[in-house]
């Protein structure tokens, strides 16, 4: 995924590492948001789906990656 500020990191790298985690926690949460809204219309799911949402498209998650977050969208949208 890997950009941390503007400095290009190794797989190794601890910042690069941590911004996966950060990265992957919220489309953990994103899917979870997703599956208990589809199934009961939860008023706290999609809460939590909206503020996955704004994170992705954060200036913040621009800082962690290069990953487009539109894109990341997309793709969490098409699945089941």
């Amino acid at each position: 995924m890997g950009k941390t500020g503007n400095t290009k990191r190794s797989a190794g790298d601890p910042y690069e590492n941590l911004a996966n985690a950060i990265i992957l926690d919220a489309v953990r949460s994103y899917r979870s948001a997703k599956k208990t809204y589809q199934k009961n219309r939860s008023a706290a799911a999609k809460r939590q789906m909206e503020q996955e949402l704004r994170f992705f498209r954060s200036r913040m998650f621009g800082i962690l990656t290069d990953v487009d977050p539109e894109y990341l969208i997309r793709k969490l949208e098409e699945e089941d």
